[in-house]
């Protein structure tokens, strides 16, 4: 096997060594990299955003999902969408149920609307659709483009706080007050005290790049928890019988969202699918050195179709919609430029199975942590959003701290598209405003009056 060696300014990969099915599979030698490193890409961005397996099941539980079938359909849609990405798309990009959009469903529209789980999974089958149809079709492109930036920006950092705001929640560190709403909790209880171990561990790890810091940070808490004897142990760590999710298989309840019009509901999952999804895969394509002079990415269509199938797939099994992970990016540093590496992190995912006896035990507050992390390196899109402009500032403002407050990624979409067209209009920059945005708008002030 070879390694990457240096002529000149240029990086040249030898590839001699590739077997002819994978070349002709992969085109490895075509995008300059091997089997070897491709492997090792994999790998590394398994241990970067493995930690899924444990906050996604928690988060479903939550919801009132079996928690077996929630381990079960997390780990079986992320190898499903991930496959489809590296087969069909030929993609060094693996795909989970995204962060985020898993809070808003067990969060909002389950807990917050008081509807059944499958009812939320019927909402998020439907925006699978939606979102399969827009992309067919190219209004996913327009829809993108009729969006403001500065509230795409918003978007991301709100998702952020409101992720944070639920891991402290989760961890007890944040509790209901009668009076105040929100309130220190006691952090000299078992709980709190170990969460914010686990937070340190995980934040300093992070930092000091090291690979897996989420996955040691969580295992760590568990640990200490068991010890002290607030986690019970796993009766054993690896099983042989796959985790059964026949509870939640076909049971979305399609019928039942339409019934209740869920509009705005299915209207966030689609619009944060969309944003978070093309945002990550043009941003990791590009890294990857796969995006062209005139920025054209190859399979960048199949991998939006296939997104939009694995969330259907996802909701059919009983998870929430799909998004490609950031955390692709370790990968793709580490050489994987092609489908082999996300074929790589489905096989470690379809591996996970085996361990989910040591998955089921994983407590709330050993994940909790990582949702705080989570939403810190989200608040970095802030980075992007200019507030000189008041009538950019006051939607962008409303919509990163709705998020939060209303507990409620769909009330924060809402503020901020509303605040953003009404003001455009109201002080003569009607220019300003996408035609789209119109439609949007009216569309969310109808769900408002009717309830939908």
């Amino acid at each position: 096997m070879t390694n990457l060696e240096k002529s000149g300014e240029k990086e040249i990969v030898k590839t001699k060594a590739n077997p002819v099915w994978l070349e002709k599979l992969f085109h490895l030698t075509e995008r300059e990299t091997n089997v070897k490193t491709e492997i090792i890409a994999g790998i590394t961005t398994f241990m970067a955003m493995s930690y899924i397996i444990f906050v996604n099941p928690t988060i479903l539980s939550d919801a009132g999902i079996p928690r077996e079938a929630a381990i079960g359909a997390t780990i079986f849609a992320s190898v499903l969408a991930t496959v489809l990405f590296a087969l069909w798309a030929n993609m060094p990009i693996a795909v989970a149920p995204g962060m985020g959009l898993n809070a808003f469903f067990a969060y909002t529209v389950v807990l917050g609307h008081g509807l059944n789980w499958q009812t939320g999974l019927g909402a998020v089958f439907i925006s699978g659709v939606v979102f399969f149809v827009l992309t067919i079709t190219g209004l996913r492109k327009k829809i993108i483009q009729c969006i403001p930036n500065v509230l795409k920006s918003a978007i991301s950092v709100g998702i952020g706080l409101f992720i944070a705001f639920i891991g402290f929640k989760q961890a007890g560190i944040i509790v209901s007050h009668k009076e105040n709403l929100v309130a220190l909790g006691e952090i000299t209880k078992p709980e709190p005290l170990l969460a914010l171990i686990g937070f340190i561990v995980v934040a300093v790890l992070t930092v000091r790049k090291v690979k897996g810091a989420a996955i040691m940070s969580i295992f760590l808490v568990t640990i200490l928890g068991m010890i002290i004897g607030i986690v019970h142990p796993p009766k054993s760590i690896i099983s042989f019988s796959l985790p059964s999710i026949s509870d939640t298989f076909l049971k979305m309840d399609i019928l039942a969202a339409l019934h209740y019009g869920l509009f705005s509901i299915i209207f966030s999952f689609t619009m944060v699918e969309l944003f978070d999804n093309l945002g990550s895969m043009v941003g990791l394509s590009k890294k990857a050195g796969l995006m062209d002079e005139k920025g054209n990415i190859e399979g960048l269509d199949k991998a939006l179709i296939a997104d939009s199938m694995a969330t259907m797939a996802s909701a059919a099994m009983g998870s929430t919609a799909m998004n490609a992970y950031v955390e692709n990016a370790t990968g793709i540093a580490e050489g994987g430029k092609t489908g082999l590496k996300a074929l790589v992190v489905a096989f470690l995912f379809l591996l996970s199975l085996l361990f989910t006896p040591l998955i089921g035990v994983i407590p709330s507050f050993a994940t909790s942590p990582v949702l705080i992390l989570v939403g810190a390196f989200m608040l970095t899109e802030i980075k992007n959003i200019s507030l000189n402009d008041y009538s950019d500032a006051i939607p962008v403002f409303l919509t990163i701290v709705l998020m939060p407050l209303t507990f409620s990624i769909g009330e924060g979409l809402t503020f901020g598209f509303l605040s953003y067209t009404i003001i455009k209009l109201l002080t003569n920059r009607a220019k300003e405003i996408h035609w789209l945005m119109y439609i949007i708008s009216a569309a969310f002030i109808l769900s408002f009056i009717f309830q939908v």
